[in-house]
């Protein structure tokens, strides 16, 4: 049960960070880029940010159903591990279903659904079944993972953002803005021609805990008016370190969707 835990972590992403440097206006960082006000005037830096995050607000993806192909590549302080196939659908606010498939033999290892309360896992292989309430994943990750928290990571939303901008940079090509929020700091990077978020960069807010991640949003599609990130590079480390790569090969938004989830009678409860 412990690696279909584990697998259904590389698909959800973002598990145990690495330590959080302090953002602060005016103050570089040793690992991350420099964040300056690079505007004398604070009336023409508020405007920025203003615009700046209200592009980063209308480029969220909206929808009511979503379902999508994910080729899952990921590494830990082990080496390679054996590549997933997933297969994702979600209702919005309501259900996430997940189905892996380890792609070498072609074979379902695990089935998982979350619902705003509970998170249900099918362990194919041992034919057992988990039943947890969704504060497993909080306590299993140590992340404050929330429903949406998932919905939004698998849709290609930011996660951990909040509108409280600390400080920001300006240069010919990108935006760069460093908010504050309850569990995290995150420092976004903005291309200036299409107003995308290409980079997210997590600290935590706690320096006691040694924990940071760093999501690539990239290969932009465009499907129905929607923009989506169709290859994601995340990498996630505290103690150990878990490089994933996340590459899109069908994805749709909007189309009627059912989700089934049934329990085979000769699983053992976990």
């Amino acid at each position: 049960m412990r690696l279909v835990v584990f697998l259904l972590l590389a698909v959800l992403s973002i598990s145990s960070c690495k330590t959080a440097k302090k953002i602060q206006t005016d103050v570089a960082k040793k690992d991350t880029v420099t964040v300056n006000i690079s505007n004398p005037s604070a009336e023409d830096s508020i405007l920025v940010i203003k615009k700046a995050l209200a592009d980063v607000h209308k480029k969220e993806n909206d929808f009511k159903t979503f379902s999508a192909k994910v080729k899952v590549d990921y590494q830990s302080t082990k080496g390679d591990q054996p590549n997933i196939t997933a297969y994702i659908r979600i209702i919005k606010d309501s259900l996430i279903w997940v189905s892996g498939y380890a792609t070498v033999f072609n074979i379902e290892v695990f089935r998982v659904l979350i619902n705003k309360d509970s998170v249900f896992i099918l362990d194919k292989i041992n034919k057992q079944v988990l039943y947890r309430s969704i504060d497993y994943l909080q306590e299993i990750t140590e992340i404050p993972f929330e429903f949406k928290t998932l919905q939004d990571l698998l849709i290609g939303n930011l996660v951990f953002f909040e509108d409280s901008v600390v400080s920001y940079k300006e240069t010919d090509t990108k935006i760069l803005l460093a908010t504050i929020g309850k569990h995290f700091k995150n420092l976004l990077t903005i291309n200036k021609n299409n107003h995308f978020v290409v980079h997210s960069k997590l600290d935590d807010v706690n320096i006691n805990r040694n924990r940071t991640a760093d999501i690539t949003y990239d290969n932009f599609e465009n499907n129905g008016g929607i923009n989506f990130s169709t290859y994601r590079s995340i990498t996630v480390s505290e103690k150990n370190k878990l490089d994933i790569q996340l590459d899109f090969k069908q994805w749709e938004f909007n189309k009627n969707l059912s989700i089934i989830f049934s329990i085979p009678k000769n699983y053992k409860h976990k």
